[in-house]
């Protein structure tokens, strides 16, 4: 990567040791994230609709309420199954340094949600009061879920980078090779 001078290079910043990438690639648990992810979002775009629906028209209460129950559920789910991916990958279940920042702000996403379904079952909120604090949860959700899109870039590049520098290595040794056996 360069920054523009010749020579000079960036600094790679390397999210998984190798070892926390084996435990990684070999977890189910990457697996279940893989799946929860789509399915999530997926849930959360039917959601949304259905909210700006209910905002917009007065109409679709319940399916509105019901869908935010829904994308919070699924938000549970995630949440446990990437704690213990973390705790398979990287030894502790929440703020493991690669994705602190991410757990951080995924306590907030939590807190929302979590703040939407006490307010839905116990009335503290009139319905379109209780549809912007939806709405403020599904922000913060958005957000978070660009942390962790931008994390698996970041890991896509890492090990993009990792199999250059092996082909190169394997290159340089394979040339070093032929040069000992042509001297013969």
């Amino acid at each position: 990567m360069s920054l523009g001078e010749p020579g000079k290079t960036a600094k790679v910043f390397v999210l998984y040791t190798e070892q926390e990438r084996k435990r990684r690639d070999a977890s189910v648990w990457t697996l279940v994230q893989g799946i929860l992810a789509p399915i999530q979002f997926f849930v959360f775009l039917i959601s949304l609709g259905l909210i700006l629906y209910f905002l917009t028209t007065g109409n679709a209460q319940v399916p509105a309420e019901v869908s935010v129950v829904l994308k919070t559920l699924t938000l549970y789910a995630i949440m446990i199954a990437g704690s213990i991916w973390e705790k398979h990958v990287f030894g502790c279940y929440l703020f493991a340094l690669p994705f602190f920042w991410e757990d951080v702000f995924s306590i907030l996403v939590l807190a929302l949600h979590t703040a939407y379904l006490v307010a839905l079952f116990t009335n503290s909120l009139a319905p379109t009061a209780l549809m912007w604090l939806a709405l403020a949860a599904y922000a913060t959700y958005v957000v978070n879920a660009g942390q962790f899109v931008w994390k698996l870039r970041l890991a896509r590049l890492d090990q993009t980078s990792r199999e250059s520098a092996d082909v190169s290595a394997n290159a340089s040794a394979t040339g070093r090779l032929q040069v000992a056996g042509s001297v013969q």
